[in-house]
């Protein structure tokens, strides 16, 4: 397994992107919540993040709303079928923990799709911080609420302090 990384910057703060043989397995926040320790993020190497870099910046400039990137998401089986849920909800959207294990046949399983959720390796391209609790309240998020709250408002074109 051949790692390498970069920093990026965003109005989220630096983010740490990481790739597996030359394929984005990693996108961290600083001090987020579950983040791998740093030393096996591999050795710094821009290149095989410029695609990432690109799709981030235009997503931060709002000329891009889905993410087309090869990623590497290793995980449990069930974690990747949550991950894979998490990009089909549409940009500017969210989805509750209880919709998303109703559509994964298992409408009792919100909490282990919450701790997927939570585990999830690559922020803001697998978007994460479209889920919400029941009520539709903010609930916790790996990055921060704060940053979960920025995110959403910046989707959805409303003022942060408007939600929640």
């Amino acid at each position: 397994m051949n790692r390498q990384h970069t920093v990026v910057d965003s109005p989220y703060g630096p983010l740490t992107l990481v790739a597996t043989d030359g394929v984005l397995s990693g996108l961290y926040m600083t001090g987020q919540r579950h983040r791998p320790p740093e030393d096996g993020f591999g050795e710094p190497d821009p290149r095989p993040f410029r695609e990432a870099a690109r799709q981030l910046d235009a997503y931060h400039a709002r000329e891009l709303t889905d993410f087309d990137l090869p990623l590497h998401l290793a995980g449990t089986p069930f974690q990747q079928r949550v991950w894979e849920l998490l990009r089909t909800i549409p940009y500017g959207e969210t989805r509750t923990y209880g919709e998303l294990a109703a559509a994964l046949g298992q409408p009792t399983a919100s909490r282990a799709v919450g701790l997927a959720n939570g585990r999830n390796p690559i922020g803001i391209i697998v978007p994460c911080h479209r889920v919400i609790g029941a009520s539709g309240g903010l609930t916790g998020y790996g990055g921060g609420l704060d940053r979960k709250r920025r995110l959403l408002a910046f989707e959805s074109g409303t003022p942060a302090a408007a939600l929640f």
